[in-house]
């Protein structure tokens, strides 16, 4: 514990790297005892792992982003640290510009992550309260969060170990509930079981969502087993513990990353958000400590309707070309990671941020709107740029992108020798999540950019070194903007995670290439019933998902987006 006290965010990550949940350490070791019931203990040794478990989940769990963001809040609000925190923001701006490049044309990078690291550590060693803020926390402090009929969650996978690590990874969940004497250890599935849920083989992107997501014809067959829904093998078995539970504070795992619990089918006409109210964070340990924003101002930033090419200029005679998805590419045939695409034109946000700021303006909100070519990256990156306070509500309706890990992707192997845009081949997982803005076609295709000008694809990375700690809300009305490499107990690397370093305190971001019409609707029934009916975030969130289910549509069209704090 006492190294969080002088690390850097790089070897922190060395650090907690030790505990992976691929290793065969400590927690591959409790939570395989756990699993298998191996525990033999006195009678009053009861509940030792248990509780071991979930305080291992606490501190290891997202331990890295929460170290990384307190140090960023904290630096924003400490005088004696402007001037270093100003060097180190230096640095990481040269180190973004950098990490845009091809490998073999970046310079200095070696000596700009090292000058950066030395900085970092000591920011962490000088940051007046950083200690305080990193503390350990333990099950019974969560405990004592919950209110009447309220329960925590820590979901957790691992390698399986039975005396030598086995090639399986478990998931399972830790439940604390106000009146539990110990956490309760439930055992849930192997990895193989949802990952062939997640990866059913259809042709249809909304074939597959509405399978997993409803009772019908859904499921995947392991070998010699019944067919298993999302459901099944994912909350049932916590059912029984959960009885007289209304509201559940809970922290996803691995894969579960990529599931939308609110939409998972109960039966044919109920959803688990028909039960419970369901609130996703990075860590139950938020519940303790949870994320500080002060509200500064009352202003909504809304970037929408933009333009892609890089001026009137550049544009093609040929009609525009628009799209009904977010995240669709105007390929050819050409695979979707490769170069040779466009983002298209999405007309339905251009509506979609005027509706919306007209009913932001009459809730009383300074609504500032960046459309067509005005939605530069500069024009976002001075968003709580130069000590400014960000605005309450950031609002992006556009393309986003997340590409997996190349050395994992088989699909590029014959394309070695050409020289990809680095978002897509990137060894940084912050650099391959990202957002599309104002002639952000050019360097997506790989051609020359304007000199002088940002290129308009914006890395969560870049994100990542932005203050947003004045900002309530994050909308990432865009495709897969929830989507990420998943590394261990750190969850996903990602637009969302970024959010949460630059300060954001709750974050809607997408799971799927979801449709415009219905995105847009979605959106402004979300904020009528936050601004104009006066619900809380996550209230009105829930019940705007809920309506469009009740107005017919299916899960592809309105279970898309996840709320997390």
């Amino acid at each position: 514990m006492k190294a969080t006290y002088f690390l850097s965010e790089s070897e922190l990550f060395k650090y907690t790297s030790t505990f992976n949940i691929d290793g065969d350490g400590l927690e591959s070791y409790i939570f395989s005892r756990l699993n298998t019931g191996a525990i033999v203990m006195k009678r009053n040794q009861l509940g030792i792992l248990p509780a071991l478990a979930y305080d291992h989940a606490l501190f290891y769990k997202g331990f890295l982003l929460n170290a990384v963001a307190r140090i960023i809040t904290f630096t924003m609000f400490a005088p004696e640290s402007n001037e270093i925190s100003f060097q180190l923001k230096g640095y990481r701006r040269q180190l973004a510009f950098e990490y845009s490049k091809p490998i073999l044309d970046r310079k200095g990078v070696t000596e700009l992550e090292d000058k950066s690291n030395v900085i970092e550590k000591e920011l962490a060693r000088t940051v007046g309260g950083y200690r305080e803020a990193i503390k350990q926390v333990n099950w019974h402090e969560v405990q004592q969060k919950l209110k009447t009929n309220e329960a925590a969650i820590e979901f957790v996978h691992y390698r399986y170990t039975n005396k030598k690590p086995t090639d399986s990874i478990m998931y399972s969940a830790l439940i604390v509930k106000p009146e539990s004497i110990e956490p309760i250890f439930i055992s849930l599935f192997e990895e193989k079981s949802l990952d062939s849920l997640l990866n059913t083989k259809t042709e249809r992107k909304a074939d597959y969502v509405n399978n997993l997501y409803t009772l019908a014809d859904r499921g995947a067959r392991p070998i010699e087993s019944p067919i298993r829904s999302l459901y099944e093998i994912l909350w049932q078995p916590m059912e029984k513990e959960l009885v007289g539970v209304k509201k559940i504070y809970y922290s996803p795992t691995g894969l579960l990353h990529r599931i939308n619990l609110d939409a998972i089918a109960r039966s044919s006409t109920k959803t688990l958000a028909d039960q419970y109210q369901l609130i996703e964070l990075n860590s139950t340990r938020e519940l303790v400590i949870p994320s500080q924003v002060k509200i500064a101002n009352n202003e909504a930033v809304l970037f929408g309707g933009i333009q892609y090419d890089q001026d009137s200029s550049l544009l093609n005679p040929e009609p525009l070309i628009t799209s009904r998805s977010r995240g669709e590419l105007s390929f050819k045939n050409v695979d979707s990671t490769l170069r040779g695409g466009s983002w298209n034109y999405l007309p339905g946000t251009e509506d979609e941020v005027n509706t919306i700021g007209t009913m932001m303006m009459a809730s009383g909100l300074d609504v500032k709107t960046k459309k067509g070519y005005q939605a530069t990256e500069e024009s976002f990156k001075n968003i709580g740029a130069n000590n400014s306070p960000s605005p309450k509500i950031l609002h992006i309706a556009s393309h986003g992108y997340f590409f997996p890990d190349p050395k994992s992707t088989s699909n590029i192997a014959g394309f070695e020798n050409q020289k990809e845009p680095v978002f897509k081949m990137s060894e940084h997982p912050m650099l391959r999540s990202g957002l599309i803005l104002a002639g952000g076609n050019a360097a997506w295709q790989g051609k020359q950019t304007l000199e002088g000008r940002e290129d308009g694809v914006l890395t969560a990375y870049e994100i990542s070194q932005m203050n947003l700690s004045n900002t309530e809300l994050v909308v990432l009305s865009a495709c897969e903007t929830g989507l990420g490499e998943i590394q261990g107990n750190e969850g996903v690397y990602g637009l969302q995670r970024a959010f949460k370093i630059a300060g954001a305190k709750y974050i809607i971001m997408s799971l799927w290439q979801v449709p415009d019409k219905q995105t847009s609707l979605l959106m402004t029934t979300f904020y009528k019933k936050w601004l104009k009916e006066k619900m809380t975030i996550p209230d009105a969130f829930q019940s705007a998902q809920k309506e469009l289910r009740n107005a017919g549509l299916d899960p592809y069209q309105w279970a898309g987006f996840i709320l997390c704090e």
